[in-house]
C-alpha cells in the first residue's frame, strides 16, 4: 500500500451541542470518533474545544463568545486550521474563517479528505475528486488574502486539489469530465456484473461501520492479502475475488468503504461504483465490533444507510466480529442471547467455517445434509461433488456409491434435476420443492 503524507497539520476541534443537533452517538464518543478522523487525515491536535447552545448561530454556527475563544486559542498556539464535527453550510465556513483567520473545515469536508488518502485505485481517485469538487464547488469564493494558502493540507490534498483556485466554469466542467468518466467506467463493471450473474456466481458483499473488521474478515473468507488497519476508512476502493466454496457454487466476496455517522447520503452516492456492487449482491454481511460500546447505535445508523440507499431488502446476516477480545462466559451467553446471529474472530479465524456454511445456506435456499445414492454409470457426478468440496462419507452398497453431503440446495437442484443421484436421507427434513425426478 502507498505511504500516506506524514506531514502533521496544526488543528484545533470544534464540537458543540445544540438542541437542533440530533447525534447518533453520545456526545463524548461522537467527539472520540471525530478525534480519530482529525488524526486519520493527518491532524497535530493541538487545541479542544466544546460546548453547549440552543440554537446554531446562522451567521457562524456557534455563538460569538465560543468564536472569541477559538480565535484566542488559534493565535495563541498559531493554529492554521480549525475542523468543526458539524456540517457548515459555505456561507458559515467563509464567515468563521474570516473571523478566525485561519481555515476552517467541516465534518464533511474531513471525512472527504481521508477518502483522498485510502483511494488507490482509478475509479477510486475519480469517484473522490467527483465528491470533492461537489463539495467545494459552492465554497470557492472565501476571503483568502489573509492567509498563505498550503497545499496539500489537511482538506486541500487529493486529486481535486489543483481544482480549488480555478473558477466555477472549470470546476463544472471538470465535474462533467469526471462523470463522464466514471459512467464509462460504471458500464464495463455493469457488463463485468451481468456475467458474473449469467455464470450463476453469487455475490456477497461486506457492510458495517468502519474499523468494524470487514477486509480482515475479507480475508478469512477469500484468503486474501488486501490492506488491513485498525484505522478508520483503511479500505475505499470496493475489492471483489472469488472463492470456491465447498457444496456451493463459486462466491464472489465484495469488501465496501465503510459507514460512519451523520455522513451525507449524497455523499455515498458519489461512489456509484461501490454501491452497485452492493445492489447486485445476493447478501450482505453486516458486520459489527462486538466490543464497542456504541455497537447498537452503529448497528442501527449503518442500517439506516442502507435503507436510505435501497439496498435493505436484500438478504442480511449479522456476524458479530472480535469475540477474541471477551471471556468465554460472555461468549457464551451472548450466543445464547443472540441464537439468529454469529459470533467471530476474524483475525483468530475463530467461527470462520460456520461463519461460511451460513452463508452457504442464506445463498443456496437452504442447506442438504444428508446421504444420496449415485449409480456407477454417474461416475463424473461423484467426481464432481468430490472436486466441489461437498463429499463427507462414502459407502458402496446395491452396486450404487452412498455419498454423505453437505451441499447447498441449489447445486443439489441441479443434479437432481438431471437424474443423476438420488436423496436417501435428509438429516434436516428440509422439502424440496424441485428436483422430483431424483427422489425416492
Amino acid at each position: 500500500m502507498p505511504k500516506e503524507n506524514t506531514f502533521l497539520e496544526k488543528a484545533l476541534l470544534v464540537q458543540v451541542e445544540t438542541t437542533k443537533v440530533r447525534r447518533i452517538l453520545n456526545f463524548e464518543n461522537s467527539f472520540e470518533e471525530f478525534r480519530d478522523l482529525a488524526r486519520s487525515a493527518g491532524a497535530n491536535i493541538l487545541e479542544e474545544i466544546k460546548g453547549k447552545q440552543e440554537l446554531a448561530s446562522p451567521r457562524y454556527f456557534i455563538q460569538k463568545g465560543k468564536l472569541e475563544e477559538i480565535k484566542q486559542a488559534v493565535h495563541k498556539n498559531k493554529i492554521g486550521l480549525v475542523i468543526f464535527n458539524h456540517a457548515l453550510s459555505p456561507s458559515q465556513e467563509r464567515n468563521i474563517e474570516r473571523y478566525l483567520k485561519a481555515r476552517v473545515l467541516d465534518r464533511t469536508g474531513l471525512i472527504l479528505d481521508i477518502f483522498a488518502r485510502r483511494a488507490f485505485s482509478h475509479i477510486g481517485k475519480l469517484q473522490v475528486e467527483l465528491a470533492q469538487l461537489s463539495h467545494l464547488s459552492t465554497r470557492l469564493v472565501r476571503g483568502w488574502s489573509h492567509l498563505e494558502r498550503q497545499k496539500g493540507g489537511i482538506g486541500l490534498r487529493g486529486p481535486g486539489e489543483t481544482q480549488l483556485e480555478t473558477d466555477r466554469r472549470l470546476i463544472g466542467n471538470r465535474i462533467k469530465a469526471l462523470k463522464k468518466k466514471l459512467t464509462k467506467s460504471h458500464n464495463q463493471k455493469s457488463l463485468n456484473r451481468y456475467a458474473r450473474k449469467k455464470g450463476k456466481n453469487k455475490i456477497v458483499a461486506l457492510v458495517g461501520y468502519t474499523n468494524a473488521g470487514k477486509t480482515t474478515l475479507f480475508n478469512a473468507l477469500t484468503g486474501g492479502d488486501e490492506y488491513q488497519a485498525d484505522q478508520l476508512f483503511a479500505t475505499l476502493d470496493s475489492v471483489t475475488r472469488k472463492n470456491l466454496s465447498p457444496g456451493s457454487r463459486a462466491i464472489l466476496f465484495t469488501d465496501t468503504v465503510g459507514f460512519i455517522s451523520e455522513i451525507p447520503t449524497e455523499l455515498i452516492e458519489s461512489f456509484k461504483t461501490t454501491l452497485d456492487d452492493l445492489r447486485s449482491a445476493d447478501l450482505l454481511i453486516h458486520l459489527v465490533d462486538i466490543n464497542d460500546p456504541e455497537k447498537d447505535l452503529k448497528q442501527k445508523e449503518v442500517s439506516r444507510i442502507l435503507k436510505d440507499l435501497n439496498v435493505d431488502n436484500i438478504p442480511q446476516l449479522l456476524v458479530n466480529n472480535k469475540i477474541d477480545y471477551l471471556s468465554e462466559k460472555k461468549q457464551q451467553e451472548l450466543e445464547f442471547q443472540n441464537p439468529e446471529e454469529l459470533f467471530i474472530s476474524a483475525e483468530k479465524n475463530i467461527g470462520i467455517e460456520p461463519l461460511k456454511e451460513k452463508i452457504i445456506e442464506r445463498i443456496s435456499n437452504g442447506l442438504f445434509k444428508g446421504w444420496v445414492s449415485i449409480s456407477h454409470q454417474a461416475s463424473a457426478a461423484r467426481a464432481r461433488l468430490y472436486e466441489e468440496g461437498c463429499v463427507r462419507d462414502e459407502v458402496i452398497k446395491d452396486n450404487e456409491w452412498h455419498l454423505k453431503l453437505n451441499i447447498g440446495n441449489d447445486l443439489l437442484t441441479d443434479y437432481l434435476n438431471s437424474s443423476q443421484l438420488k436423496i436417501l436421507h435428509d438429516e434436516n427434513q428440509q422439502s424440496l420443492e424441485v428436483g422430483e425426478p431424483g427422489r425416492t
